[in-house]
């Protein structure tokens, strides 16, 4: 049987990059059979905008690309090859590649920490990524699709839909050879909010609300060691302790030897060791965001 490819690209906010995207995945091999552009005005956020794509598709499968992701040529070729050879596959995601065209240290430290995280997670998983993904069209509409109540706004609308996925024994699946170039020009503030407000708390109420604390991607034991480290480091110069310091932060490079060694490869020595203190605001960021998290939970309950 050959299954239909339906490609959504949610467009709600004049994206600056809508045309490349576009154009890329009309070009690619083995294309999908339609493609989505979701603009409704009335469709603010993503998650409405993707289940607004997903209601007015004809595809077996939806292909989720963000608006400022370029897929790579063999994209949609891959996630036909997965779908087909694997019938109990329900959704399929990969990840940016590692040439992210923005050369500021920001935008080369943020990108590359997704494709590094997600290169060194392949196989089975209980979350989904929206970024470039794939999921079969009926059990994403079983589902209720992306919950768009609960984030009206960019956030982890994705993580939220694939725990549900994964909690009703569906299959998912980390391809890290399913690439896309992120187009995104990112800076300290956006950062920031975007790892504490759109992403940390709202992460740390989804844990909480189901009672679960799962070990893969972002939350894998180097992250929390690296966390641990991170606060060690900036505790220890509050107080005045080198020599802790600098065992902190020897603990912190050791455990992500290889991601600085990709910024060090990908963008040199400069933006390397630029890396190491961005890494540190984005734990310490995740650390903030536990508390936050557990408030924003219990509020939920109340």
């Amino acid at each position: 049987m050959t299954l239909r490819l339906t490609a959504i690209v949610p467009a709600t906010d004049a994206p600056a990059h809508l045309e490349r995207v576009v154009t890329a995945i009309r070009a690619a091999e083995e294309p999908p059979d339609d493609v989505l552009v979701v603009t409704d005005l009335d469709e603010s956020g993503p998650a409405a905008a993707r289940n607004a794509g997903a209601n007015r598709a004809d595809g077996d499968i939806l292909v989720f690309v963000d608006s400022d992701v370029v897929a790579h040529p063999d994209a949609f070729r891959r996630i036909r090859a997965a779908f087909r050879d694997e019938p109990d596959l329900v959704a399929v995601f990969g990840s940016y590649d590692d040439s992210p065209p923005e050369r500021d240290a920001v935008s080369g430290f943020r990108n590359l920490l997704h494709h590094h995280v997600h290169q060194q997670s392949p196989g089975p998983a209980a979350t989904f990524w929206a970024g470039l993904g794939a999921v079969r069209r009926e059990p994403f509409l079983a589902a209720g699709g992306f919950d768009a109540e609960r984030y009206p706004t960019a956030s982890i609308e994705d993580i939220e839909l694939g725990t549900r996925l994964a909690a009703a024994g569906a299959r998912l699946q980390l391809d890290p050879a399913l690439q896309g170039t992120h187009l995104k020009r990112w800076t300290l503030p956006s950062m920031l909010r975007t790892d504490l407000q759109a992403r940390g708390v709202p992460w740390v109420a989804l844990l909480a609300r189901r009672g679960t604390a799962p070990s893969g991607l972002n939350l894998g034991w180097r992250h929390r060691l690296s966390a641990a480290a991170s606060i060690a480091l900036v505790a220890s110069l509050a107080a005045r302790h080198p020599r802790q310091g600098a065992l902190a932060l020897a603990g912190l490079v050791a455990l992500n030897a290889d991601f600085y060694g990709l910024l060090l490869r990908r963008r040199g020595a400069g933006q390397a060791l630029a890396g190491v203190g961005l890494h540190v605001l984005h734990h310490l960021t995740g650390a903030a965001a536990v508390p936050l998290g557990l408030l924003e939970h219990a509020r939920e309950g109340s």
